[in-house]
């Protein structure tokens, strides 16, 4: 069957591969026409060119819960389970940043606690911007270092339950991973002739780390802040035109009822002026009959 794992595939936290996405999100993604069309016998080479073609990142949206190609494409590694190096030349891919966004997510499901730090956090250092689709089916920018800070931090993104990984500073203790560095250690100059002069580079890279770090905050900041107008303008224009309709709605319900009512006087002037015929019609016969029997009684 199409949709079956592959049959050498190695079972991920004792259980199928497939199995970390929901069940009801797998269906929805089993009966996608992306999923139809573009991921039938997709191998591991060909899983390349399609995440090449990416152009946002996202889990399911809308009520009928609909699949991203994003989403499509990382149940389809799960199925076919792609060798490591290959999902770790999809992490280090710096042209295309969501090629990396799905090779960084593949990893955290599946990989160890050690793995996805070791891989993922060097991505800090990525401050592309990156297009996500929520559940509204709305778009929002997110930062490839966002998406990765979630990635380790979060318990659920994209619409996945994330599998649980040990905290750093256990396996820290444990030995098990390097202490964090500071990419300013990077760019020390080893063959500095003293340590007033380290000292001195040292403070000018953290101040000019700190200003490059600010600038790129107040970017964001500003992005995220244009992103909130927008999504603010758009929830008031909404709620307008949703009070628009319900406005509408009440004033078709109100002539309507003004029609029902209407009737209802209609019938009732129809009843009484068929009262007062009967009623004329009635002392007109008395009349008639009193009229003859004067008549009678003078002859």
């Amino acid at each position: 069957m199409a949709n079956r794992t592959v049959k050498d595939a190695k079972s991920i936290r004792g259980t199928n591969p497939q199995y970390l996405i929901e069940k009801i999100i797998r269906s929805r993604i089993y009966d996608s026409k992306y999923w139809k069309e573009e991921c039938f016998a997709l191998t591991a080479e060909l899983l390349v060119d399609k995440a090449m073609e990416l152009r946002y990142v996202g889990g399911v949206h809308g009520g009928f819960i609909y699949p991203t190609p994003f989403l499509c494409l990382v149940l389809k590694m799960l199925q076919i389970q792609p060798e490591k190096d290959i999902v770790v030349e999809f992490i280090k891919n710096e042209e295309f940043k969501y090629v990396r966004a799905l090779g960084a997510f593949y990893m955290r499901l599946t990989g160890s606690s050690v793995d996805c730090y070791k891989y993922l956090e060097p991505l800090y250092n990525d401050n592309r911007k990156l297009r996500r689709q929520n559940r509204e089916g709305q778009f929002e920018i997110v930062h490839v270092d966002e998406f990765i800070d979630e990635l380790l931090r979060e318990e659920r993104l994209c619409d996945v339950i994330l599998p649980r990984i040990q905290k750093r500073h256990f396996l820290e203790e444990n030995n098990e991973l390097e202490p964090k560095v500071s990419a300013l250690d990077d760019d020390l100059d080893e063959d500095m002739p003293s340590d007033e002069e380290i000292i001195d580079t040292e403070v000018k890279e953290v101040k000019k780390e700190k200003e490059i770090g600010r600038r790129g905050e107040r970017d964001r900041r500003r992005d995220r802040s244009r992103e909130r107008d927008r999504r603010d303008k758009e929830r008031k224009r909404e709620r307008s035109r949703s009070r628009d309709r319900d406005r509408r709605r009440e004033r078709d319900r109100e002539r309507e009822r003004e029609k029902e009512r209407e009737k209802d006087r209609d019938k009732d002037r129809s009843r009484e002026q068929r009262e007062r015929e009967r009623d004329k019609e009635r002392r007109d016969r008395d009349r008639h009959d009193v009229d003859r029997r004067r008549d009678r009684g003078r002859y």
